[in-house]
Parts: structure tokens; sequence; C-alpha cells
């Protein structure tokens, strides 16, 4: 009997669905890494590899997952990565991700490449969300995003510093991955048999990137990422540039993209509000290690000064767990929801949300701890 979403137990079980149902194209651009695809894999294997320590006999009847991420209450330490084009991976799908966030009590961030627009998002969400920036050539339009994000009361800005060039992706080469899809023979088969998902994207609000189409001269007809990133994204991104991002953006700042000791120190010497240990999922510098093997050298370099969440192949409540005892405040999920989203909409989000928080639930109990913020280096195994 094939697994539905209600059925669902696990991760595993939602990529399975949503392989089903999204299109190769879009699937795969979620789900694989660049290059020979190591790094994205030392993520997941890394992690699996840190035991638990079994705990009996410690009254464990009342547990509180509750923390604060970036300072601000949230149900479980845990927060919605940004994604690029979730809105192809089911209709609307930013839109989505978003109020199943808020629902969980759980912060959303927007990625600069999503199909829904920042107002688009704003109009829908009941509370504010988080908008990931990336820093392109064009000043003007970068400046122009900020100002859009305070408008729509964004509560952070998530600056990237891991994406001035595009790894070298080859799934997303040899499927010709285009926004929205080319018909081409391949593609309308495909299309013709993920009936859910074509009604899903044709009932969206829109069919391309909501942030960039129609706001750059001459860029209305952008199709790819990699077209834009080649276009705009700026490799002469240097730290200087967050004073100038600060002269504009009053609130909140959390820095993706650190996976090296020294640019941890520089970052927490910032003093912006978090850094987001991470190796971009293993999208960009494949051969990069795992990010939780630098997890903890993080955690000691920026010795309190920021805070530091997690991200990289967290697919399980156990991950989560394993993360903060490395000393993270909290994580991000990227492609866990992205599986939810591409295997139900709103309500696979919010079953993937439910999963990992069950299974961070039954760990904390069965490793003696009662709350996310007693977690630490005592829950893992010698």
């Amino acid at each position: 009997m094939s697994t539905t979403l209600q059925t669902a137990t696990s991760i595993d079980d939602l990529r399975d669905i949503a392989k089903a149902r999204v299109p190769k194209a879009f699937f795969e651009y979620a789900d694989h890494g660049s290059y020979s695809q190591s790094t994205m894999r030392a993520n997941r294997s890394d992690l699996q590899a840190i035991g638990l320590r079994q705990r009996v006999a410690i009254d464990v009847d009342k547990r509180d997952l509750q923390t604060t991420i970036a300072g601000t209450p949230a149900k479980l330490p845990l927060a919605l990565a940004p994604i690029g084009l979730c809105g192809m991976q089911h209709g609307d799908g930013e839109i989505l991700a978003a109020r199943a966030a808020a629902a969980a009590g759980i912060p959303f961030c927007l990625s600069t490449m999503s199909i829904c627009s920042i107002e688009d998002v704003a109009a829908a969400s009941p509370v504010p969300f988080w908008f990931q920036l990336y820093v392109m050539r064009d000043r003007g339009f970068v400046k122009a995003l900020i100002e859009r994000a305070i408008a729509a009361k964004c509560s952070v800005l998530v600056p990237t510093l891991d994406l001035q060039i595009l790894g070298k992706r080859y799934c997303d080469v040899k499927n010709g991955m285009t926004v929205p899809p080319k018909v081409t023979v391949a593609n309308v088969i495909d299309v013709a048999t993920k009936p859910r998902w074509a009604w899903s994207i044709l009932n969206g609000k829109r069919k391309n990137f909501g942030n960039i189409s129609g706001h750059v001269a001459g860029m209305e007809s952008v199709s790819t990422l990699s077209q834009w990133i080649g276009q705009q994204f700026d490799p002469t991104l240097s730290w200087k540039d967050l004073e100038w991002i600060r002269s504009i953006w009053p609130g909140k700042i959390v820095l993706k993209g650190i996976l090296d000791v020294e640019d941890a120190k520089i970052a927490a010497s910032l003093g912006v509000t978090a850094i987001v240990a991470s190796n971009h999922g293993g999208r960009q510098l494949d051969g990069a290690p795992s990010s939780i093997s630098q997890l903890g050298r993080i955690v000691d370099a920026v010795q309190g000064k920021t805070e530091v969440i997690f991200d990289g192949g967290v697919r399980s409540g156990q991950d989560v767990l394993r993360a903060l005892a490395y000393g993270a405040s909290s994580c991000m999920i990227g492609r866990a929801y992205i599986y939810g989203l591409g295997a139900g909409g709103q309500a696979g989000v919010t079953k993937a949300i439910e999963i990992i928080r069950d299974e961070l639930d039954v760990s904390m109990a069965l490793t003696g701890t009662r709350s996310v913020r007693e977690i630490d280096r005592s829950v893992l195994a010698q």
C-alpha cells in the first residue's frame, strides 16, 4: 500500500510522495546538491553518526520545547529556511509554508528567489516573516528589496554570504530547468503525469520570480536561476557591504552561510543578532565539510557574542537534538519542509513540522531531558 500524507511517519515518507507528485526538474532542484554531492551526503551521514545517550528513571513527564530564535519566542527550536522556487514545488508555495510556520509558532524565511513576492506573502501571512537577501551588482535594486521588506514589516533580514556565484548543480543543467517549464515533449509528458501539481501551479498567483520579474529593467524575461545569478549576483561581496545594508535596514540581521571559524569570528564581531552555520545544503562548494562537523568549533569561536542557528541535513527531531547538543540555539530546515510542500501543500508542511516536533519531544524524554534550553553535550553518547 502506498504512503499517503495521512500515513506518512517520517520526512523520508514525505520525500517519496513529493518525488511522485512534483515534476522531475523541480523535485531535483530542491533534492540535489552540487558536483558529486559529497557535501550534501556528509551533512546527513555526519549527523546520523552522532549517538544519543539513553537515560532512565528521570522524571520527564512535563517537557518544554519552547525557546527563542533571534530573540523572538518560538514554540520549537526550528525555523523554515529560505528556499528558492518554493512556488514551483506547489502553487503559492511560499504563502502556504509561511502559514504553516505561523500556525506552528516558528519563523518562516522568504527567499529572494521566491515565486510569490514579498508583498504576496505579507498580504497572506498572519504574522511577520523573515526575508533572505542576496546582494547583487545592482545596488539600487538591492536597496529597493530591503525597503520592500521594511514596508512588508519583515522581522529579520537574512543576508546570505555563500552564493556570490552559483555552485555547479549538474542536475539542473541536465534537466534544463526553467521557470516556468519550457514546453518540450519530455516536460509535457512529465507534467501530464502530475495533475495535482499542474492544478496547483495553474491556480497560483505567479509563475515566475516574484521579487525580480518586472522590477528590474531588461530582466522581465529571466527564466532560469543560473541566468539571473550569472548576470546579477556579485562576487565582490565583502564584509563592508554589511555596513551599507545596516544603513538601510533598521532591524535584526541574521548572517547565513558561515562555515569557517575565522568567518564566524568576524561575523560575531559585527554585532549581528545571529549567524547560520551552513554550507547551503551542499549546493555550493562540494567538498566543503558538513555543517555539523563545524558547528561546535563555530559555537566556541563566537563565545556567546551572537546566536548560532544550525542548517544542514536536518531530517528528524533527533537531528535537532544533536545540533542543540553541539551548541546551536535552533535549527533551520529546508528540504524537510520542501518535501512536505511538494507532498501536500500547506498540510504537507504542517506534517513535516509535526514529525520533527514529535521526534524531538520523544527523543528528549528518552535522553532524560525536560527542556530544550537544558540540552547540551550530556545527551550525547560517549
